[in-house]
């Protein structure tokens, strides 16, 4: 596996919030941008011999080039199992589910909630830790203290991930595994509601039911 390493220049911006780093797609397209903070998680990140990160977003307008340029940093920095969501679709529980349940590292969420997506509009990026939860004030401070003195990062030169079909690849040393976005997070929802009784419940007319789903990926998820 080639590994480059490119010099780059600090953007003043980087620093995320709550809900991680958001900016309009255009800002997340200048050159190195989107790379200078991906390095900066990796490089301020605790060492761990787990190698393993969850990778999937909300659908929008850049997500899949996003997971592409995530993957081949992530590789660059010695990460070698991977789990992304079919079509690169994972909700942001999803991805806490999926943390835990797989064990992982971490995972990346990229995604702007109900912000509204499209080439003029909002993309997003956030690292969530191995409890399934958003990485902490602590490790924010530290993705964006390192931003602003970057001068390189690392990326691997890697053929561009399919994500269209579930199944697991081998790529040089590492392993991909593409999931069905909906699958482990539905048997989790089994195992905290009884969904025939609701159903049952509504077909007779006890109770009515109103599921919103238009922020962000919900869609599928309501669907199952």
């Amino acid at each position: 596996m080639q590994i480059n390493t490119i010099s780059t220049q600090a953007y003043s911006d980087q620093k995320p919030g709550t809900s991680g780093l958001r900016k309009k797609v255009k800002v997340f397209q200048q050159a190195h941008y989107l790379e200078n903070f991906v390095q900066s998680i990796f490089s301020t990140l605790p060492e761990s011999n787990n190698k393993k990160l969850i990778i999937g977003g909300d659908g929008r307008y850049f997500n899949n080039e996003a997971i592409q340029i995530i993957l081949n940093i992530a590789a660059a920095n010695g990460y070698t199992d991977f789990i992304i969501g079919q079509n690169g679709i994972l909700s942001t529980p999803a991805v806490s589910h999926l943390i835990r349940k797989y064990n992982a590292f971490g995972g990346f969420i990229l995604s702007a909630s109900h912000n509204p997506g499209g080439p003029d509009e909002d993309f997003g990026i956030k690292f969530n830790v191995s409890n399934g939860g958003p990485a902490t004030e602590q490790n924010t401070d530290a993705f964006f203290a390192y931003s602003q003195s970057i001068t390189e990062y690392k990326i691997a030169d890697l053929a561009t991930i399919e994500t269209h079909s579930c199944g697991h690849y081998q790529q040089e040393q590492l392993a991909i595994q593409i999931i069905d976005a909906v699958d482990d997070y539905a048997e989790l929802m089994q195992s905290l509601f009884d969904f025939e009784l609701i159903k049952q419940k509504i077909n007779a007319g006890d109770i009515s039911l109103c599921f919103d789903a238009m922020h962000a990926v919900t869609g599928p998820y309501a669907k199952r």
